[in-house]
C-alpha cells in the first residue's frame, strides 16, 4: 500500500505540469553593465558575486542553484546573484517544464565575480514548427524503478527508450528503499544518448519501505539484539521519524544514558564510535524572537523578516561541529580540502550528510538527525541563558569565530575559540552547517517547533566561515544552498 501511495505521490507531482510547456533559451552572454559592482552582493564566503539578469517576460519564476539571497523581478528582469565559478542555474515556473541553463553551452565556463549577465528567456508562441529528435536509452536499477522523462511516465525493466526532441530534458527514477535520482540531459542531433543510474539506498527510502522488506532485514541482523531482546535496527525502522524534528522520546538499550525524554536530557552526554568521542549539549525548551532582532540593527537581511515568536521543546546539540575525525570513524573516508583530524568536516553535501547520520544511527542506536533552522538558531542566541549577543556568544566577533579577519583563508581546530551560553563551540564561523529545512520565507505568526516549509530545491545552511565577512557570522543570517553540492566552507552540527 505504502508503495503504491508513493509511486501514485510522485507521478502526481510530475504529471501535474503535464501540460505545461517550454522555455526557451535565445541568448546568454557576459555584458559591460556594472550593475554587479554598483549593487555588490558578497557570497558565503564574502566575495562579490556574478550577477545574471534574467530576460523573462512574466512574474513567478524562481530560480535553483547556489543562489544568493532571493531574486529581485525588476522591469521584466530577475536579477539573480550567484557566487564565481559557478556553471549552471535552473529556472523554474508553474506554467513551464524547468529549464536548465548550462552556460558553457553559451561560451561561459564559470562565471566571473563583478560580472553582469544576460540570460535572455523565450516563452513559447504556439504554432507547429518542424524539430529534430533522437533516441535517449536509460539503463537503471533496481530493474523496478519508475522512470518518468519530462512530464511522461515510462514502464521498462532496468532499461527504456524515448525518441525525445533535440534539447535538453529532465528524469526522475525513484523506487521504494532509494533514494531518487533527478537529472538534465541534453540530446543533440548527431548521436543518441544513454545514460545509466543506479539508485542509493537511503534513510527516507527505507524508512517507508513494505513491512517483508523490514522483516527480512531484522531477519539479517538477529545477532545484534540486545539483552532485553529488542532488535535496535527493527527499533529504528519502526519508527523512523521518532525525534526527527524534536526530542526523541525513545531511548535506546544500547546507551548508557537511560533518561532521554522531554526535560530530562543529560546536560552533556558523550558518545563514542570507533574511538571517537563527541559530545552532545541539552538544550532546555523555551521561546524565543527569531530573525531579524533589535540588536541586529541594519546588519539585518530581508528574508530574516519578519521576526517572529517561535516555541522549541528541549533537545541535544552537538557541542562542536563534526569533526573529520568523527566523520572517518562513521563513513571510512575524509572528503576534506584542508585535512586534519579536529578540524571540521567540510565539502560535504546534505545528501552526504544524511547517510553519515543514517550510518551514526545505526552504530549508536540513537535518533542523530542535523537541527532545524529554528533549533539552530536558538542554540546560537545562547537559549533561555541568551544574553542578546549579536554573534553566538559574544558582540565581539573575534573571540568566538574564525572569520575572514582572522582565519588565513581556512579552517581551524574545533574549540579554539571561546563558546556561547550553551556551552557551544563555532557556531559562528569556520564553516557553514547543514539544517534539516527546505529554504522558505518567515511567517509572522507564532510557531511551535516549526520543520521549515514543506517544498523547496534547496536546504538551508547557518553560521558563517571562515571565508565570511561579521554580517555573515551573525546568529540569526541565513541562506541555503543545492542539497546535493558540496563546498570547502560548509560541514554539520548534529542534533538529538
Amino acid at each position: 500500500m505504502k508503495r503504491i501511495y508513493l509511486i501514485i505521490l510522485v507521478c502526481w507531482t510530475m504529471l501535474s505540469v503535464a501540460s505545461a510547456q517550454e522555455l526557451t533559451v535565445k541568448e546568454m552572454k557576459a555584458t559591460n553593465d556594472i550593475s554587479a559592482s554598483q549593487y555588490r552582493v558578497n557570497d558565503l564566503n564574502g566575495q562579490p558575486c556574478a550577477l545574471v539578469k534574467v530576460q523573462l517576460a512574466t512574474r513567478g519564476a524562481k530560480f535553483a542553484g547556489s543562489v544568493i539571497g532571493t531574486p529581485e523581478f525588476k522591469n521584466g528582469v530577475y536579477w539573480v546573484y550567484m557566487p564565481a565559478g559557478v556553471k549552471e542555474l535552473e529556472v523554474q515556473h508553474n506554467s513551464f517544464v524547468p529549464c536548465h541553463v548550462t552556460f558553457s553551452d553559451y561560451g561561459i565556463q564559470s562565471l566571473q565575480s563583478l560580472t553582469t549577465y544576460v540570460l535572455t528567456l523565450l516563452m513559447p508562441q504556439g504554432g507547429a514548427a518542424p524539430v529534430q529528435v533522437q533516441k535517449l536509452v536509460i539503463k537503471y536499477s533496481p530493474a523496478n524503478a519508475t522512470v518518468i522523462i519530462d512530464t511522461k511516465l515510462y514502464k521498462g525493466n532496468g532499461r527504456v527508450e524515448a525518441e525525445l526532441p533535440v534539447g535538453n530534458h529532465n528524469y526522475l527514477i525513484a523506487a521504494d528503499g532509494y533514494e531518487s535520482v533527478e537529472a538534465t540531459v541534453k540530446l543533440t542531433a548527431n548521436t543518441p544518448r544513454t545514460v545509466t543510474e543506479e539508485l542509493n539506498k537511503t534513510v527516507v527510502q527505507e524508512a517507508i519501505a513494505s513491512t517483508e522488506t523490514r522483516k527480512e532485514k531484522v531477519q539479517e541482523k538477529k545477532e545484534q539484539k540486545t539483552e532485553g531482546g529488542k532488535d535496535p535496527f527493527e527499533e529504528f525502522f519502526s519508527d523512523p521519524f521518532g525525534g526527527f524534528f524534536g526530542t526523541s522520546k525513545k531511548s535506546s538499550k544500547n546507551q548508557t544514558t537511560t533518561e532521554t525524554t522531554d526535560g530530562n536530557l543529560p546536560a552533556v552526554e558523550t558518545f563514542t564510535v570507533n574511538g571517537v568521542s563527541f559530545n552532545m549539549v541539552r538544550v532546555d525548551g523555551g521561546t524565543f524572537t527569531m530573525g531579524a532582532t533589535s540588536e541586529q540593527g541594519s546588519d539585518a537581511n530581508g528574508d530574516e523578516k519578519p521576526a517572529h515568536q517561535v516555541t522549541l521543546s528541549t533537545y541535544s546539540i552537538g557541542e562542536t561541529e563534526v569533526t573529520q575525525a568523527l566523520w572517518q570513524a562513521v563513513m571510512g573516508s575524509n572528503p576534506s580540502r584542508n585535512k586534519s583530524e579536529n578540524l571540521p568536516v567540510e565539502e560535504v553535501s546534505w545528501k552526504d550528510c544524511q547517510k553519515f547520520i543514517y550510518n551514526l544511527r545505526k552504530m549508536t542506536g540513537k535518533r542523530f538527525r542535523l537541527p532545524t533552522e529554528a533549533e539552530w538558531e536558538y542554540a546560537a542566541r545562547g537559549g533561555n541563558k541568551s544574553r542578546g549577543y549579536k554573534y553566538s556568544g559574544s558582540n565581539d566577533l573575534g573571540s568566538v569565530a574564525w572569520y575572514t579577519n582572522n582565519s588565513g583563508s581556512k579552517t581551524h581546530d574545533v574549540k579554539t575559540k571561546q563558546a556561547n551560553e550553551l556551552g557551544l563551540y563555532d557556531m559562528s564561523g569556520n564553516v557553514y552547517e547543514w539544517c534539516q529545512d527546505k529554504w522558505g520565507d518567515y511567517k509572522s505568526g507564532s510557531q511551535t517547533n516549526p520543520n521549515g516549509p514543506s517544498s523547496g530545491s534547496t536546504r538551508v545552511v547557518r553560521g558563517g566561515c571562515w571565508g565570511a565577512g561579521p554580517q555573515f557570522c551573525r546568529s540569526p543570517y541565513r541562506a541555503s544552498y543545492n542539497p546535493s553540492h558540496g563546498f570547502d566552507n560548509l560541514g554539520l552540527r548534529l542534533a538529538l
